[in-house]
C-alpha cells in the first residue's frame, strides 16, 4: 500500500518533467520561420508578429543579434540601426533612438522604439546639420544640465550619421 501511495503522489511531478520535455522537442524542432517578430514606435508599426530569421540590435549593454531560442531577454536600446534579416533573405534597417528589446521564452521578440525611421529615408544633409549644431550646443553648454541634454543630442546624431555609411 506504501509504495502505491508513493507512486500516486509522484506522478504530478512526473507530468511536470514530461510536459517540459515534449516542450523541449517541439522547441528543438522549430526552424529559422519560427521567431515572432514585432516592432513598433509611437507613431508607426514596422512588423506584427512577423516571421524572420534573424534581427541585430544595438543596446547599452552592447550590440548582439537574436535568433529563434535565443535566451529571453530584457535589454534597453541605444541610438544605432535595428537590422532585421527576413524569411526571403532581404534585410531592412531601422534607425532607433532609444527603447527597450524584449526576448520570450517563446522565440517572441518585441522592440518598442521612443523614434524609428527607415534607414533608406533618412536624410544626410538635415543630419549633417543637425550633428554640426548639436557640437556647438555641447561646446557651449554652460550648466550640467545643458550640458547632459547636448550630448544626448549629440550621440543621437552620431548615430544617424554612422548609420548612413
Amino acid at each position: 500500500m506504501a509504495v502505491f501511495i508513493r507512486q500516486i503522489t509522484r506522478a504530478p511531478v512526473l507530468l511536470q518533467q514530461f510536459a517540459r520535455l515534449a516542450a523541449t522537442q517541439n522547441v528543438s524542432k522549430r526552424g529559422y520561420a519560427d521567431m515572432a517578430f514585432t516592432m513598433a514606435s509611437p507613431s508607426d508599426i514596422y512588423y506584427n508578429e512577423a516571421k524572420v530569421k534573424q534581427v541585430d540590435v544595438p543596446a547599452l549593454s552592447g550590440s548582439f543579434g537574436i535568433l529563434p531560442d535565443h535566451v529571453p531577454s530584457l535589454a534597453v536600446l541605444k541610438p544605432g540601426v535595428v537590422t532585421v534579416y527576413e524569411e526571403d533573405g532581404s534585410t531592412k534597417k531601422v534607425f532607433v533612438s532609444s527603447g527597450s528589446i524584449t526576448i520570450n521564452e517563446d522565440s517572441s521578440v518585441q522592440v518598442l522604439a521612443e523614434e524609428a525611421h527607415p534607414v533608406d529615408r533618412l536624410d544626410a544633409s538635415t543630419i549633417r546639420d543637425g550633428l554640426s549644431k548639436a557640437q556647438q550646443d555641447f561646446n557651449s553648454a554652460t550648466s550640467d544640465k545643458a550640458k547632459a541634454e547636448a550630448q544626448i543630442s549629440l550621440e543621437c546624431y552620431e548615430a544617424l550619421s554612422k548609420a548612413l555609411e
